[in-house]
């Protein structure tokens, strides 16, 4: 009968009475920590945390094992493990200038029965050098095809090659990655081959490393391309509208890599060639009618020629209208339509005048009809003598 009456009594001990059983479901006195990243060359924080110490000290070790802090006491002579923060609840460290050696699990623990660890793991980025491109010479021929090369050592873990030219995306090889000796970073290489034309010289190609150790920073190389191409003329006369008896030049603009280094002038119909000068404008000091004609310039370089064409028509003399010309026709034309309103004015005012002059010559004519002849007309006055009236008559 003992054996079985004490069961109960044994399992509540092993719950509620044993160090820790009242922590089977969830442990206070477990530390715990985070993994972090670094970038080499930057610092790191390192943080554990317990809620029940259990009047236990934390502490910090690497991943050789080796203790770093116990609680506020430096163990490991490193000046680039500093302590940030020790309570009983919560011990920080910092290790500055992390190299990539520094990688790995660090480990922080507490004393307690039994010993209870957390672990965190440090990865160290490795940063990419500055990439390098080779494969370029001196300058290329319109149209021809190039290959370029882009290398860049030490990313951890391995960075991207990504190409363009100007604002045009490159479509280069996938990058090719390989271990470095050191056995932790990596150096990558990538090629990007294209044709050339002349709207690519002096441009830049730019190849550039994309790596999270960066945080969004341009990290590029830029290689400038030259290239030779065959010269483009054409032919720009000043003034714009040449007119008998002007001084005219006729500018021949060329347009090459090289740039072109002669120029040769002719007229249809002309022989021999009118001017061959390393100078690109041909001057007509005084025009003259017979100067007509359709003239030709070849502007030559060591990569070929190109000839264009200008037909000159050699105005009269009479000047081209200006913009005062205009002016002038403007104001003209103001003071007309001013002049044509005053005429319209008078006009009507003369017709009014007119017409009321008429109604008054009328109204004179009709009081003349009504009054009495001047030969007959008697007029008749009365005068005041008592006992009767006198009658006059006057003759006028």
């Amino acid at each position: 009968m003992g054996g079985p009456s004490a069961l109960p009594l044994l399992l509540l001990l092993a719950c509620c009475g044993a160090p820790g059983g009242a922590n089977l479901s969830q442990d206070d006195s477990q530390p715990w920590t985070s993994d972090e990243t670094v970038v080499a060359g930057g610092t790191v924080v390192l943080k554990c945390q317990v809620k029940d110490h259990e009047d236990s000290s934390l502490q910090w070790s690497n991943p050789a094992q080796q203790t770093l802090y116990f609680g506020e006491k430096r163990a490991l002579r490193d000046n680039r493990i500093q302590l940030v923060r020790s309570t009983p609840h919560e011990l920080s460290i910092s290790i500055s200038n992390v190299a990539l050696a520094d990688e790995g699990e660090y480990t922080c623990s507490i004393f307690t029965m039994p010993v209870r660890t957390a672990k965190s793991l440090v990865t160290v980025l490795g940063i990419p050098q500055k990439p390098i491109i080779t494969g370029y010479k001196s300058s290329l021929r319109e149209k021809e095809t190039t290959t370029l090369n882009c290398q860049s050592s030490g990313s951890k873990p391995a960075a991207q090659l990504t190409w363009r030219k100007g604002d045009q995306e490159l479509h280069g090889e996938p990058t090719r990655v390989q271990e470095d000796p050191n056995g932790k970073t990596f150096t990558v290489s990538s090629s990007v081959t294209f044709q050339v034309s002349r709207e690519d010289d002096g441009a830049d190609v730019v190849c550039s490393v994309n790596h999270e150790s960066l945080k969004g920073a341009d990290r590029s190389t830029s290689q400038r391309i030259e290239v030779l191409y065959t010269p483009t003329a054409k032919i720009r006369p000043d003034p714009p509208h040449p007119r008998e008896g002007q001084k005219l030049l006729l500018h021949c603009e060329g347009r090459g890599n090289p740039v072109p280094q002669q120029y040769l002038w002719e007229k249809e119909g002309s022989v021999p060639p009118l001017k061959m000068t390393q100078e690109s404008a041909l001057i007509f000091p005084f025009l003259n009618k017979s100067d007509s004609g359709t003239y030709g310039c070849t502007a030559t370089s060591n990569m070929g020629s190109y000839k264009a064409y200008y037909t000159l028509n050699v105005n009269d003399p009479s000047p081209v209208p200006s913009s005062s010309s205009t002016y002038h026709a403007i104001i003209g034309g103001i003071v007309a339509f001013i002049v044509f309103l005053l005429l319209i004015l008078l006009i009507f005012l003369g017709h009014y005048l007119i017409r009321h002059k008429g109604t008054y010559l009328t109204h004179e004519a009709k009081g003349s009809d009504d009054a009495p002849d001047a030969d007959t007309a008697i007029i008749n006055a009365e005068g005041g003598q008592s006992g009767g009236d006198d009658k006059k008559e006057y003759f006028i």
